[in-house]
């Protein structure tokens, strides 16, 4: 049982962080909060706001790298420490309708918080964590009620990846953590774009592109993302991402994908094009690029064809 000697209301007074501190306790040993504990930190909740940045974030780190992140995290929105530091994660909390067409994304958000962890290879993956937490914060602002009765959440991954950044900025972390966590709340509902698995080459290549060096947690993020209780659903949704990750591998054989780059360097470009250093060169740059993504390695030669094609199209000689 997590107490404190004295009076709580008198120990949070002198610091309010030990009231996060305590949902930190409860994700790392499994302490359950005395009443009087968790009286107090609902009532002084409102004083974490005297906390730095930098402090709260840290306190959020270790509570979320825990045995058990999820308690942690519900002591903390139920009690109201979370509309201090994180509105976003209790503003998830939804009303179950009475047809249950939409899950309560607060409560799918912690599920996939516990089945990303279990997906660990070694050891506690902060930005996976991160990430699962944050996934579907973009929800309640796309909510929409359709005519047919159901619920419609389009371009949630795009609000919540922005959510993300200005929530992480607020709390002062670091550029690089920013961008992977906004990055794969982006690109985590792009699998359901598969479907039966009659995406392109091309399709496939972005993919691997665009998530880089975050494809293995994108591959975590999307598994622990369902959380269907249809067993057939959830049979299908994990075979149809076990045949992507086959193409993956395929396609990785075959080509460098981890380094997709355009088919000439810069200085070939501008030896092509004969043409200065300059924003023309990025441009082609961009092209060679987009046409790698689209059709694969190219010769040297084709790839200097399609770029003089290219450029004489807009009105170059």
């Amino acid at each position: 049982m997590l107490d404190t000697p004295a009076a709580p209301s008198g120990s949070f007074g002198d610091d309010p962080l030990r009231m996060l501190r305590a949902a930190r306790f409860v994700s790392q040993l499994g302490f359950a909060v005395a009443p009087r504990v968790r009286a107090a930190i609902e009532e002084m909740a409102p004083q974490l706001a005297r906390i730095s940045a930098e402090r709260v974030a840290a306190e959020l780190d270790k509570l979320l790298v825990g045995e058990d992140p999820a308690a942690g995290i519900d002591l903390m929105v139920q009690s109201g420490m979370g509309a201090v530091v994180l509105p976003e994660i209790g503003g998830m909390r939804m009303a179950i309708d009475e047809h249950h067409q939409h899950k309560d994304v607060y409560q799918h958000s912690l599920t996939v918080l516990r089945q990303a962890i279990a997906l660990e290879d070694d050891g506690p993956d902060l930005v996976l964590r991160w990430a699962a937490l944050l996934h579907d914060i973009g929800k309640p602002a796309t909510r929409r009620h359709e005519p047919d009765g159901g619920v419609s959440f389009h371009h949630h991954e795009v609000v919540g990846a922005k959510m993300v950044r200005k929530r992480m900025r607020a709390l002062k972390y670091s550029k690089q953590m920013i961008d992977d966590i906004s990055q794969l709340v982006y690109l985590h509902l792009r699998f359901h774009g598969y479907g039966d698995g009659k995406w392109t080459d091309s399709a496939v290549r972005r993919y691997v592109t665009d998530a880089g060096a975050l494809l293995p947690r994108l591959h975590k993020l999307v598994r622990a993302d369902c959380t269907t209780r249809n067993k057939r659903r959830a049979a299908r949704l994990q075979a149809s991402y076990d045949r992507l990750e086959e193409r993956i591998a395929e396609l990785a054989a075959q080509e460098d994908l981890d380094r997709v780059r355009p088919d000439l360097d810069g200085n070939q470009i501008m030896a092509v094009l004969d043409i200065p250093a300059g924003p023309q060169v990025g441009e082609a740059w961009r092209y060679l690029k987009e046409l790698r993504l689209e059709r694969g390695p190219l010769s040297t030669e084709e790839a200097t064809t399609e770029l003089l094609s290219w450029w004489k199209s807009r009105g170059n000689r």
